[in-house]
């Protein structure tokens, strides 16, 4: 890791604290590459402006994890998002009938759909109805329910009941993290119970997520990630992540990721 100034180096500690909870000062000082005396100066000026709360050996965040918006999200891991997409879009077939969550990188495999033919899709999310509503070789069915306004996606009974009326040849789920031993990471009940029922549905089930999410752990609702499903990823996905997934029998595909110039975003949904 090439060095960063220590200003951006303790935006980057915050963001680890918030996103994985605790953080010890010998994890971070490899994280960074810099001595265990130069994190504690950081963890001293975060907790003096307020920022993070001091633990023994280390140091965790003073809030609970925010979720962030999908308006927030979208912008986030751009071209990982956008060649994740590409990557998905190749698996589907002309004639089949696919489900797609709600999300920012299933809204992105949504716009790849729109040069579709003779496809259904089916949905729980705004994003994808926008992509989608004025293609017209594609036939688009709205899985409504009750709109979480973060995520722009529906959820509930009514969602659930939808679902029980139709089968999938495939689903593309999206995530808010992912760890190999809980499966995937919601901030909300209702959303990894209504993946759970969406898999159910379909004969083959895909996950989108992009490398920032891998070994991430933002909130405490989580959905099993069986040993059938493929997590489709980009390749600067943790390497001891992606082969603990393996081992557990996950299909894991790495997507290669264009060099962009745009700023660096926090990584999130």
């Amino acid at each position: 890791m090439s060095p960063i100034g220590s200003k951006a180096r303790r935006e980057r500690i915050l963001h680890v604290a918030t996103t994985t909870g605790l953080t010890s000062v010998e994890e971070l000082s490899q994280r960074f590459g810099v001595t265990a005396s130069t994190i504690r100066r950081d963890l001293a000026r975060l907790t003096a402006d307020g920022r993070l709360a001091r633990t023994y050996g280390g140091a965790m965040a003073l809030t609970a994890h925010p979720e962030a918006s999908l308006r927030q999200r979208t912008g986030e891991a751009f071209e990982a998002k956008r060649a994740i997409a590409r990557r998905a879009a190749a698996e589907v077939r002309a004639g089949e009938t696919v489900l797609l969550d709600a999300g920012s990188t299933v809204g992105a495999l949504a716009h790849e759909l729109r040069s579709a033919m003779e496809l259904t899709v089916a949905t729980t999310g705004l994003t994808a109805l926008q992509e989608l509503s004025d293609v017209e070789t594609v036939h688009v069915e709205c899985l409504g329910g009750t709109l979480r306004p973060l995520s722009q996606g529906f959820v509930g009974p009514l969602t659930e009941a939808a679902l029980e009326r139709m089968t999938f040849d495939r689903v593309f789920l999206g995530t808010d993290g992912i760890s190999p031993e809980h499966g995937i990471c919601e901030a909300d009940l209702r959303q990894t119970r209504l993946k759970e029922l969406m898999a159910r549905r379909a004969d083959h089930v895909y996950v989108l997520a992009h490398a920032a999410k891998l070994g991430r752990r933002p909130f405490h609702a989580w959905a099993k990630l069986p040993a059938d499903w493929t997590l489709v990823t980009d390749d600067g996905a943790e390497p001891s992540i992606v082969d603990e997934l393996r081992g557990r029998g996950v299909e894991v595909v790495l997507t290669e990721v264009a060099q962009s110039t745009e700023p660096e975003h926090t990584p999130s949904s």
